[in-house]
């Protein structure tokens, strides 16, 4: 039985276009279905004759993973009017997208696909899916500095999820994550009063850099594609693996945190002679 998809997301897939222009196109009546105008939302299979403007919809092509070493500078996006982004730098013949991001100063290993389907399962926060780097500093990092970033902090309006975190220099340590919140372990860091001077991705899941250099890029192996399906098979692609089990008590936390971060200031300024005392006249 072959498997059937909403009439949009088979032509995206196709590269044709983008989902949002396919509904355009469907709402304009440019599209037929086995020779019929079809309406939003309809399904379709590999079986089905689809025209646009009259004209045959060209096939699925092959599935493509790829696996890159971003270098700092480059623009995780697909926008070509931004001339660092990350397409035009692989400037792969065909039409691909980057599952997640790093930030433009940041560098290291992200995937590209024409595939949609595999991309949420990968980063929902729900699914649990490791991703490691490696950071350096401004400044030296201790063993408190250590526990707090593995034990959760307060950002973004909820609290970070527990972590594995181990120092491997004075300015230096390796984070991770399963959690892809924006700008994640820079704000972690700048909660903490340090801030970020190199960042690496060096492996997602069960695949690494495996000596790429930056700006080099390969084909993911059968093997490693045989594990990440093997991996995300009970993976949630919608909102349910969105959710942070962590964020159930976000409020409290957050309050915690804060409150206790405020307490331990006070005390500081306290120590420093900058707080006085109201003295009754």
């Amino acid at each position: 039985m072959l498997s059937t998809t909403r009439l949009n997301k088979y032509i995206s897939e196709t590269g044709f276009c983008s989902r949002r222009e396919a509904d355009k196109l469907i709402d304009a009546g440019r599209i037929k279905v086995n020779g019929k105008t079809p309406e939003m939302g309809l399904k379709v299979s590999d079986s089905d004759d689809i025209l646009i403007d009259n004209k045959p919809l060209k096939a699925k092509p092959k599935r493509v993973y790829i696996a890159y070493n971003k270098p700092v500078g480059v623009t995780c996006t697909t926008e070509k009017k931004i001339k660092s982004n990350i397409v035009s730098a692989i400037n792969y013949p065909e039409r691909i997208f980057p599952i997640g991001r790093l930030d433009r100063p940041s560098e290291g290993l992200i995937f590209l696909t024409n595939e949609g389907d595999i991309v949420n399962k990968i980063l929902r926060a729900g699914n649990n899916h490791e991703k490691e780097y490696i950071v350096t500093v401004d400044k030296s990092i201790n063993k408190r500095f250590v526990d707090r970033m593995a034990g959760g902090l307060p950002i973004l309006d909820t609290v970070t999820k527990k972590c594995f975190v181990k120092q491997t220099g004075d300015k230096k340590f390796t984070i991770v994550l399963t959690q892809g919140l924006n700008r994640q372990i820079r704000r972690m860091c700048e909660y903490l009063g340090y801030e970020v001077t190199a960042l690496k991705r060096v492996r997602i899941m069960n695949v690494n850099l495996n000596g790429l250099r930056p700006g080099q890029w390969r084909h993911l192996s059968d093997k490693e594609m045989s594990e990440i399906n093997k991996a995300i098979k009970g993976s949630a692609k919608t909102e349910e693996g969105s959710i942070d089990l962590n964020k159930k008590d976000k409020s409290v936390n957050v309050k915690r945190n804060v409150a206790r971060d405020a307490k331990l200031k006070k005390v500081g300024q306290r120590k420093q002679g900058t707080l006085s005392l109201n003295k009754r006249k």
